[in-house]
Parts: C-alpha cells; sequence; structure tokens
C-alpha cells in the first residue's frame, strides 16, 4: 500500500495499480476519516462525534473494505493482478 501511494502520488498511476489496486480507494477514505476526526477533537474536545446511525455507517463500510482487501491478498496468491509483487 506504501509503493502504490508513492507512486500515484508521483503520477505514475498504471504502477500504483499494479502494485495494489485498491490503493486508490482506501488512502483517499483513511486521510478523510483521520482529517475528520481531527478536526472533531479540535473543534469540540472529543474524538467521535458521529451520530450513532452514522457511526454504524462507518463501521459496516470499513468491515466490507476489510474484506475487500483481504479478498484482493487472497486472490494475489492464485495469480490475479498479476501475482505477488515483487518486494
Amino acid at each position: 500500500m506504501t509503493r502504490a501511494t508513492l507512486a500515484a502520488l508521483h503520477g505514475d498511476f498504471a504502477t500504483a495499480y499494479k502494485l495494489h489496486p485498491l490503493a486508490f480507494i482506501v488512502v483517499p477514505l483513511f486521510g478523510t476519516y483521520a482529517a475528520a476526526n481531527l478536526f472533531a477533537y479540535i473543534r469540540y474536545g472529543v474524538s467521535n462525534v458521529d451520530s450513532y446511525l452514522k457511526g454504524k455507517l462507518i463501521d459496516a463500510g470499513m468491515m466490507l473494505l476489510i474484506i475487500a482487501m483481504l479478498g484482493l491478498w487472497i486472490s494475489r496468491f492464485f495469480g490475479a493482478f498479476g501475482g505477488p509483487v515483487p518486494v
């Protein structure tokens, strides 16, 4: 994920996709989530100001993202998405 993010930041989107196809989804979502919690902490003094429903939706979204990442990881062992990326 780190190498894919760095490649995308340098404008090499093909390499970034080859290294980790979900980097284009995970990195912006994580950045937005972290920024929102930082803003809530600075403004309100607590780290979680979301309502119960928003918290449940975020939890469900994170679970789906984790399942997608695990699925990608397992599928790479079987040769999908270019197979294991050389280190």
